[in-house]
């Protein structure tokens, strides 16, 4: 029996492609229309795993993800990053010079606002998903309306690009976390990252104190990122991905950070992925 692999999108969407490089090509898509729906999917066993994008090196964070993370049971067992390059697709009668509006993912339109600027009198137009802009043009035979989305939406919904790689940086990439119901155990024997949230007391130089657990053993801090914790104003959660040589030193530094926290949760305990190995494989 195929896995099934919850992604947000439809099929033709950069999760799809994450989800075939990371699991490979044989597995079951469940398309999921948002991130709410995915950890439904992985949360009640619709989905096996479930593929879901936490940050891009242009448009930074997916801060909803996080606190959706943060406020389900499941485990981040690893990631991957992959290389976005976005097109403008159309129908193929299409140029560039017939386009009045462009619909996309708020993600994918944040990655290409300089190539978007550079038009004139088109309405800029936020939706679910990059695929499902593709497909609701090629149903609906829309004129004049084009889609910001992947070469392989074009292909399955049978559009064309009119415009060619309009990501505002070349190093466009896109970070996945991998997330499931329990920790594999071979995953937990390689294991050199990991995703954590905590909270702070309130106390003078508590974050410094926070942070100083991290260094002390040697944890390198890779991302630390706030967010506010709803119903309790000026007061906030920071997430954190920590990479480290030995368990034994994560172990340590979270046992430091305990006493300086009024909550802490492990999201997950994973292998990290290689940026550059990532790219030789696209």
């Amino acid at each position: 029996m195929k896995e099934k692999v919850a992604i947000q999108g439809l099929k033709g969407s950069f999760h799809q492609e994450a989800a075939e490089k990371y699991f490979g090509t044989d597995i079951e898509i469940v398309e999921c229309l948002t991130f709410q729906q995915l950890v439904k999917a992985v949360s009640e066993g619709a989905a096996d795993k479930g593929i879901m994008a936490i940050e891009n090196s242009v448009a930074g964070s997916l801060l909803p993800n996080y606190s959706l993370l943060r406020d389900s049971d499941l485990q981040i067992e690893g990631e991957i990053f992959l290389r976005i390059s976005q097109h403008l697709i159309a129908l193929p009668e299409q140029s560039i010079n017939n386009i009045r509006e462009i619909q996309s993912h708020p993600m994918a339109i944040a990655q290409c606002d300089k190539f978007l600027h550079s038009l004139h009198d088109v309405r800029i137009v936020s939706t679910d998903d990059t695929a499902l802009s593709a497909r609701l043009i090629s149903e609906n035979k829309l004129k004049g309306v084009a889609a910001i989305a992947s070469e392989k939406a074009a292909k399955i919904y049978g559009l064309k690009p009119i415009a060619k790689s309009i990501e505002n940086n070349p190093n466009n990439y896109t970070r996945f976390v991998v997330i499931g119901k329990t920790q594999p155990a071979e995953i937990s024997e390689v294991a050199n990252k990991a995703s954590i949230a905590f909270a702070l007391q309130h106390k003078v130089g508590s974050l410094q104190k926070a942070l100083s657990a991290f260094s002390r053993y040697g944890v390198n801090l890779t991302l630390l990122q706030s967010l506010p914790q709803v119903g309790s104003p000026w007061e906030y959660y920071f997430h954190a991905d920590l990479v480290f040589r030995h368990r034994d030193d994560f172990e340590l530094a979270i046992s430091a950070l305990k006493q300086n926290t009024s909550y802490l949760k492990t999201f997950g305990i994973y292998k990290e992925a290689n940026i550059n190995r990532n790219q030789n494989e696209n």
